[in-house]
């Protein structure tokens, strides 16, 4: 691995010699998650998480690299994988000379800077693994990412397996857990956050009573609550974290952090002012499936642009439908915060893990809980003998998982690890380009199919590692 270089204007051993710069070196950490400018970590974690997915239709051709994971025609030096890559290890890098400095048990203070800093490195190792690394259901023996536990470089550094990933991820959570002492807000780590993403991991790694175990937790801790006026909800976005009672933890950006053309909000919407550049739009196969209800409080996020005459406006022959989920904050229209774990996730981990248990009744109280919330009753309710339409129980939570997420990276990775397909059945660029994979151009409008066991299920590692390092590519 390259040598990340230092972003603080301190020497590496001074700037962690003492608890205020333990504290600056934590803060530097946390805004890692933001830096990097036009093409931030952020952008390119949900950008890469999310349009893999079939909740999202790009109108046309670009030059971003985001094009290539929308399509899944990635390359061994696509920009957007080298950046998060990149990016990610320099995170862990900082993550690394906190906790190599700080000894368990000399502080609370003290305690819960190197949970936070474990919690921090324990996360990007995930979203590293999850993106270039294959869905831990399809073997623990599939080659993940590098392990890194120190700060030292390491030229040859080789790939870990996706179960040696999963575990140590595993071993920095339980630990940054029992640290954090501190009731600390939704834009920082603490014991819940710690908890909530081991409630993910365990889902993710089949290990489903102690995805039911840990969501029990944090649900029952008593510091969020689900938004229930419908107003309020479709509002969050446009609030700063610390004002919504969902958020367990977000990315934090301010005013000053704004990134403009840059924001993740910038791909899904356009103002009337022309802020953004507003060429990803809401599916046809999601709006479809979203206005099944009409009462669906989250019909809100989705915007349709409108001429004069109250027409669907187009652009290359796709209608315009906004997403209005990363837009607002403050008044600002490119400003969000985007959140990676909320309490709406923990009732639908739940409700996974209760499924495959075959807990069907207490996997449907948890799916209705949030349904509720998204202001649907009555025959839009599921009971062990009504579905209402859907084939199983799983069937449902993913239906729900995909309503209750959009946007927010969950959808593709959902259905691959859970043994399914995703299938771009409707109108985008997808169809039309050579390189897109899985491509039958004899349905009208053509359908894209990407099995879970297709090669380009992940990114390939960017070509300038393997070649420093050695490390084995991506098929």
């Amino acid at each position: 691995m390259s040598d990340p270089k230092p972003q603080s204007g301190y020497e590496p051993e001074e700037a962690v010699s003492t608890l205020e710069g333990l504290e600056a070196a934590t803060t530097g950490n946390y805004n890692r998650l933001i830096s990097g400018g036009y093409y931030h970590y952020s952008r390119h974690l949900f950008y890469m998480s999310e349009f893999p997915g079939d909740n999202v239709s790009l109108s046309g051709s670009t030059t971003d690299p985001l094009f290539y994971s929308y399509t899944l025609g990635h390359t061994v030096d696509q920009f957007s994988a080298e950046n998060l890559w990149g990016l990610g290890y320099e995170i862990i890098h900082g993550t690394n000379r906190v906790i190599e400095e700080v000894e368990p048990g000399q502080s609370a203070r003290r305690d819960q800077l190197l949970g936070e800093n474990l919690f921090l490195r324990a996360m990007v190792h995930f979203h590293l693994v999850k993106i270039f690394g294959r869905p831990y259901s399809q073997g623990r023996d599939n080659p993940g990412i590098p392990i890194v536990r120190s700060s030292e470089p390491d030229e040859n550094a080789s790939r870990n397996t996706v179960g040696e990933v999963y575990d140590f991820i595993v071993e920095d959570l339980e630990q940054a857990a029992d640290l954090m002492t501190e009731p600390k807000s939704n834009a920082y780590a603490s014991e819940e956050v710690a908890l909530a993403m081991l409630s993910r991991i365990h889902l993710y790694r089949e290990d489903n009573q102690k995805a039911i175990d840990y969501a029990d937790q944090v649900i029952n801790s008593g510091r969020y609550s689900l938004i229930q006026d419908s107003t309020q909800y479709v509002t969050w976005p446009t609030r700063p974290p610390e004002e919504s009672p969902q958020t367990i933890f977000a990315i934090k950006h301010t005013e000053e952090d704004n990134k403009g053309f840059g924001s993740i909000g910038s791909m899904y919407y356009t103002s009337s002012g022309g802020l953004g550049w507003g060429e990803m739009y809401a599916s046809k196969d999601y709006r479809e499936l979203l206005n099944q209800h009409p009462q669906d409080n989250r019909r809100g996020f989705i915007e349709p642009s409108l001429d004069e005459n109250g027409n669907v406006q187009e652009r290359n022959g796709y209608p315009i439908y906004y997403v209005k989920k990363f837009t607002g904050q403050s008044g600002n229209v490119l400003l969000s915060s985007p959140v990676i774990l909320r309490l709406a996730e923990m009732y639908l981990n739940r409700a996974e893990a209760n499924a495959k248990l075959g807990n069907v009744q207490q996997a449907l109280d948890d799916v209705n809980t949030i349904r509720e919330r998204a202001g649907l009753g009555g025959d839009a309710l599921y009971t062990p003998s009504d579905l209402n339409g859907s084939q199983d129980i799983l069937d449902v939570v993913l239906e729900e998982r995909r309503l209750e997420f959009a946007f927010e990276g969950f959808r593709a990775h959902d259905l691959w690890r859970n043994g399914r397909s995703v299938v771009r059945g409707y109108p985008g660029i997808h169809t039309q380009v050579n390189i897109a994979p899985g491509v039958d151009p004899s349905t009208d409008p053509p359908t894209q199919t990407i099995p879970p066991d297709h090669p380009r299920v992940v990114h390939f590692i960017p070509e300038r590692e393997v070649e420093l390092t050695g490390m084995t590519q991506n098929p």
